[in-house]
C-alpha cells in the first residue's frame, strides 16, 4: 500500500493525471478489502468508533459504524478546525454535533480522550432515552477497531492532500496559461440545458482549491417570457444578471486591487466571502460556449460595471465536436487552443463535464416536474383537497375539462361558484 502511495503521489507531481487516478483507484480498493478484513468484532455488538488524524494544517475524522456486531460501513470526514487545536480538542466538538441529526449508539469509542466526556455521554444518554457508554480503548478487540480507524483516516487525509496539491498545481498552471494576474480560488462555470427550448435551465458549478465546492451550485429556471425558444444567448444573457445582481446585491462590489483584497480579507469583511469562509466572487467564469456567447456575456458585465474585475473565458467545443479541440476564448487574445495532453486542458475538460452533468441533470428534473404537472394546478382557488376529489370522481383531467357546469357540482366540496370556475377555465 505504501508503495502504490508513493507511485500515486509521484504521478500526480508528474502531471500524469490517468495513472494517478488508476494508482488511486487500486490503494482505495486495498483500504476497502483491508478494513472490511477481522471486521466483525466478537465483543462489540453496537457502537460508532471515531479516529482523528492531523496532517498539513487539515484533519481527517474517520467513523466505522458498527450494529448487530456487524461492520455496517465507514465514512471520512474533513471537519474544517483551526491548527492550533489539538486533536482531541476538534474531536469533541466533531463528536457535540455529529448525534444531533443521527440515532445514538450504546458504545462510542475513541481514538483520543475528548474533553468532558462524561458530561458528553451523560447528554447523549439523555437525549437517546438510555445508558450510552463513551470510552477510549487502550486493549484488547476495541483497541484493534480505533487503530483500524486511524490507519483509514491518515490513509485518506494523504489521499486528500494529495489531491489537494495538485489541485493548487492545476489552478497555478491556470493562471499561467490564460494570463491571469493571480492563481484562482473561486471558478465559476456556466452552461444551459433545453430540449427545444423547453424547461430551460441555466446551471452554475464551482471549483476551488479543494476540488468541486457542490454546496455552492446553483440552478437556474430561464424565466423570461422574450427570449426565443432554444435562444442560448438569450438564456445566458438571464443566468448572467440574475446572478451577478444577486451578488451585488448582497456582497457589494468587488475590491479594487489586489492590496483592498487582503486589507479586506484581514478584516474579514462581507465583500469578499460568504458565511463559509469561501470567496462569493468569482476570479473567473467559464463558459461553454464561442464568440457569440462571450459578447453576450461580456455585455452584461459591462453593464453592471464588473467587466474589468471578473476574467470571463469561453470555451467552444472544437471541429467535429472532439474533446482535446477545444477552441477558448479570453479578452485581448486571438482564440487559441491547447495541447492535447496539456494537463489545464484536462482540467478544463473536467470542468466543463461536471457543468455539463449538473446543467442536464436540473433540466431532466425539472421536465419531470412539469410531466407530472396537472393542468388543475393552474386554477386559482382549486386547492389539493379539490383537485383530489374532481379527479376521484372525474378519472382524469381531460374528463374534467370536458365535464359541464351541471356534473361539476355534483362532486363533494364542488359549489355551483368553483363550478363555473372551472368550466370557465377549460372554455
Amino acid at each position: 500500500k505504501t508503495d502504490i502511495s508513493a507511485a500515486m503521489q509521484q504521478a500526480a507531481e508528474n502531471l500524469d493525471f490517468e495513472r494517478a487516478a488508476i494508482y488511486r483507484d487500486r490503494l482505495a480498493a486495498l483500504s476497502h478489502v483491508q478494513s472490511h478484513q477481522g471486521i466483525n468484532p466478537q465483543t462489540v455488538d453496537e457502537a460508532d468508533v471515531f479516529a482523528i488524524h492531523q496532517e498539513g494544517g487539515q484533519v481527517c475524522i474517520q467513523v466505522f459504524f458498527f450494529r448487530t456486531g456487524q461492520n455496517w460501513g465507514n465514512r471520512a470526514y474533513f471537519p474544517k478546525a483551526d491548527p492550533a487545536l489539538d486533536a482531541a480538542e476538534v474531536l469533541g466538538s466533531f463528536l457535540a454535533q455529529f448525534y444531533d441529526d443521527k440515532p445514538t449508539p450504546r458504545t462510542i469509542l475513541l481514538s483520543h480522550g475528548v474533553e468532558d466526556q462524561e458530561l458528553l455521554a451523560e447528554a447523549l444518554s439523555t437525549r437517546a432515552g438510555r445508558k450510552v457508554a463513551i470510552s477510549v480503548p487502550q486493549r484488547g478487540e476495541k483497541k484493534d477497531l480505533t487503530d483500524n480507524a486511524s490507519q483509514n483516516a491518515r490513509e485518506a487525509l494523504g489521499r486528500r492532500l494529495a489531491e489537494t496539491s495538485t489541485q493548487g498545481r492545476l489552478l497555478t498552471g491556470f493562471a499561467e496559461t490564460f494570463g491571469l494576474k493571480k492563481t484562482p480560488v473561486r471558478i465559476e462555470v456556466y452552461d444551459n440545458s433545453h430540449i427545444m427550448g423547453t424547461n430551460a435551465v441555466g446551471a452554475m458549478v464551482v471549483a476551488g482549491p479543494e476540488g468541486f465546492v457542490k454546496n455552492q451550485y446553483r440552478k437556474f429556471n430561464i424565466r423570461s417570457t422574450e427570449i426565443t425558444p432554444g435562444d442560448d444567448f438569450g438564456m445566458m444573457r438571464e443566468v448572467m444578471e440574475r446572478r451577478f445582481s444577486r451578488l451585488l446585491k448582497e456582497h457589494g462590489d468587488v475590491p479594487q486591487s489586489e492590496q483592498a483584497a487582503d486589507d479586506i480579507l484581514a478584516e474579514q469583511g462581507d465583500g469578499i466571502e460568504d458565511a463559509g469562509g469561501f470567496p462569493a466572487w468569482p476570479d473567473v467564469i467559464l463558459i461553454d460556449g464561442g464568440q457569440g456567447q462571450m459578447t453576450a456575456v461580456r455585455k452584461i458585465l459591462d453593464d453592471l460595471g464588473i467587466e474589468d474585475r471578473v476574467q470571463a473565458i469561453g470555451i467552444a467545443k472544437g471541429q467535429d465536436r472532439d474533446a482535446g479541440r477545444e477552441r477558448f476564448f479570453v479578452r485581448g487574445k486571438a482564440p487559441f487552443s491547447l495541447p492535447v495532453r496539456d494537463p489545464v486542458l484536462y482540467f478544463v475538460q473536467r470542468l466543463r463535464d461536471e457543468v455539463h452533468r449538473f446543467a442536464i441533470g436540473s433540466h431532466r428534473a425539472r421536465r419531470k416536474k412539469e410531466m407530472v404537472k396537472s393542468p388543475l394546478d393552474e386554477i386559482s382557488g382549486i386547492g389539493p383537497g379539490r383537485k383530489r376529489a374532481l379527479l376521484m370522481h372525474f378519472g382524469t383531467a381531460k374528463a374534467v375539462s370536458r365535464a359541464a357546469i351541471e356534473d361539476l357540482v355534483k362532486v363533494d366540496g364542488i359549489s355551483e361558484q368553483v363550478a363555473k370556475l372551472v368550466y370557465n377555465h377549460f372554455h
